[in-house]
């Protein structure tokens, strides 16, 4: 209630999420719903393709359309693969107990460090398959996937799901969600869309289109993961734990996603440090 009590003392009404007339499909016939958040995936997915057919044709690019076309199939496995069964680790071991659970996507679940380990396996089968610079076509592809988290936490928002902490100081934009009690919370999907999506998108963008960043080797995706693990890891303050692993919050003084991202960071950082010290490929100079 103590947000409550602050917003009264200041005169600040919490929004009330019912009335923003979101829905979480958008449109329905029979029992079929389309979900925004199966849209969400697909406008990533679809966008970042489009956008990776213009990023290889650019000099010096790794790989080839054919090359695209195999990445475009795998990693949709990849993301949707890996991030059911991170979920299904990392925030609700129960799935396991029963495997055909799994496979109920349209109850939600994904795990995003779960969909990079898939999509990071999509990358190596592709490259390998294609004699690829496995480094290379990463950074690549890492320039695109800020689209598909910039959709996916608008969806999360439109669903009035994975909601923020209470806020314990008066804020103009804290809501209430109808399904976290009458609380003022944190809409800390939308900290996330800007900062994993909007944020990280600008950074990559800019990375690749104005700099010669793409023929430093694990210069983009080092940028990537240590920027993305940033953002993640300052979002997770204002987001309220996994009903299942708020004790492990309490108890470790960071939630889940704060300790997945710590090891991101640290990588991201090697590589980038790994690809400032080395020097350009060729094409550089092109």
């Amino acid at each position: 209630m103590l947000s409550l009590a602050l917003a009264a003392a200041s005169g600040v009404d919490p929004i009330q999420w019912v009335d923003l007339g979101l829905k979480p499909y958008l449109f329905q016939i029979g029992s079929f719903q389309l979900r925004w958040y199966s849209l969400a995936y697909l406008a990533g997915i679809l966008l970042g393709y489009w956008h990776l057919a213009k990023m290889i044709n650019r000099p010096g690019a790794p790989m080839a359309q054919r090359h695209l076309d195999d990445l475009f199939f795998y990693c949709t496995l990849g993301i949707i693969i890996g991030g059911r069964l991170g979920y299904a680790t990392f925030y609700a071991s129960e799935l396991w107990a029963n495997p055909l659970d799994l496979l109920k996507l349209w109850n939600g679940g994904m795990s995003f460090h779960g969909g990079l380990m898939g999509t990071a396996l999509a990358m190596a089968w592709v490259a390998w398959r294609g004699g690829l610079n496995f480094l290379r076509v990463a950074d690549y592809v890492c320039v695109v996937v800020p689209f598909g988290m910039f959709f996916g936490r608008l969806a999360n928002f439109v669903n009035g799901e994975l909601w923020g902490r209470v806020a314990e100081s008066p804020i103009a934009w804290a809501m209430v969600f109808p399904e976290a009690g009458p609380y003022a919370r944190h809409p800390s999907q939308l900290y996330q869309a800007g900062l994993e999506g909007l944020l990280m998108m600008i950074i990559m963008l800019l990375l690749f289109w104005k700099t010669s960043a793409r023929f430093r080797p694990g210069l983009l995706g080092g940028t990537f993961a240590a920027g993305l693990g940033l953002c993640r890891f300052v979002a997770e303050y204002f987001r309220e734990p996994d009903a299942q692993l708020s004790e492990f919050a309490a108890r470790t003084g960071l939630s889940m996603g704060q300790w997945l991202t710590i090891p991101l960071v640290l990588v991201g950082l090697i590589f980038l440090v790994r690809a400032l010290v080395r020097p350009p490929l060729g094409a550089a100079k092109a």
